[in-house]
């Protein structure tokens, strides 16, 4: 890479990291992984850079990539082997809310975690990240009527999941 690309991939990941790690972090609760899939992600940046930076939305390129990277991780084996325990940090790059209600915090990241992959990732960024149904299918390479249908399937799986507090918990995101 030349050292001109070279100095726009570095400022164009100085500015983004947060965000892929919030991201990222919102995917698989666990910070350790969140890194894992932040740097697999921006290694095959790097190594794509020059056809990543003429794409039309460089922000959501990125994030396609991370989505992958994410979903594909599990064919690795070493993470079906490892577990790291402790308690995650608060999700990079989000404010601290003044009275965290860390009770249903808990109840629904272990819901979201039994959400299956694909749903999770339709969840977490149409939801978590507020992003539109075009950008999410166009992240994940699918249409929107997809896009549509999981996010439907996961905020029933979610719902079924969390019983009686479905309603408080999963119906402001609709």
């Amino acid at each position: 890479m030349r050292a001109g690309d070279e100095a726009e991939y570095v400022e164009y990941v100085t500015g983004a990291l947060p965000g892929l790690r919030r991201i990222a972090h919102l995917l698989c609760h666990d910070p350790h992984r969140a890194d894992d899939i932040v740097q697999t992600a921006l290694t095959r940046l790097y190594v794509h850079w020059r056809r990543a930076r003429g794409a039309d939305d460089l922000d959501r390129y990125v994030r396609s990539i991370l989505v992958r990277s994410f979903l594909n991780e599990r064919r690795l084996a070493w993470v079906a082997r490892v577990r790291l325990t402790g308690a995650p940090a608060d999700t990079p790059g989000v404010p601290a809310e003044a009275v965290p209600d860390v009770e249903t915090r808990a109840v629904v990241r272990a819901a979201l975690d039994r959400v299956p992959r694909r749903q999770r990732a339709v969840l977490v960024l149409r939801f978590l990240c507020d992003l539109p149904v075009a950008e999410v299918a166009e992240i994940l390479g699918c249409s929107e009527g997809t896009v549509k249908s999981q996010t439907a399937h996961g905020l029933a799986r979610l719902r079924a999941l969390l019983g009686d507090r479905a309603g408080s918990a999963v119906r402001g995101g609709e």
